[in-house]
């Protein structure tokens, strides 16, 4: 991927996480990024353009800085979920913006089909640790898994739970999908 190109992602996840989806206008884009509106329709058409490409570009991102090392399938099942709850700029932003991207697939139907792809992925990456785990029903407690993940990082951004609670409810329910 261009340095261009990755430079406007970059400011598309930030704009997305600030104002919304419905906030993301292209001058605003092109003035958080850098660069001239002509360059963002170069690269990505249009404004869906921006948010499908916005959308990989945050994928990217998690998998980036969820992606545990070691063997122990329990071990990383933890922290890779719990990697998803980290006080940094670098993660709160990227959860913020997905979420201001998952909520607004209720209404832009266009979203839906990479939402539901993107979704999927990360449950079975989730559902072949629980399975390496030996977790009993792994395919419903990776969906499980990831929606409390999702729930959780809602409430914590929104300042209805603190960090510290959330990380320790989502241990919890590793534990239970695990069984001990």
């Amino acid at each position: 991927m261009s340095e261009r190109r990755t430079q406007i992602l970059e400011a598309a996840v930030r704009v997305i996480a600030q104002d919304g989806v419905r906030g993301l206008r292209i001058e605003k884009l092109a003035a958080a990024a850098g660069v001239s509106t002509a360059l963002i329709y170069y690269h990505f058409k249009d404004r869906s353009g921006v948010l499908y490409a916005a959308l990989e570009h945050i994928n990217h991102r998690a998998q980036a800085y969820t992606d545990p090392a070691g063997a122990d399938p329990r071990a990383r099942l933890e922290a890779m979920l719990l990697l998803e709850l980290q006080d940094t700029e670098h993660v709160r932003e990227t959860s913020i913006a997905w979420g201001e991207l998952r909520a607004s697939a209720v209404f832009n139907e266009d979203l839906r089909a990479p939402l539901r792809t993107t979704t999927s992925s990360w449950n079975t990456d989730i559902e072949a640790l629980l399975r390496a785990a030996q977790a009993p029903d792994a395919v419903a407690g990776a969906e499980r898994l990831t929606t409390l993940v999702e729930g959780l990082s809602e409430r914590w951004h929104s300042g209805s739970l603190d960090l510290d609670r959330a990380r320790a409810l989502l241990t919890g329910a590793i534990a239970l999908e695990l069984r001990s």
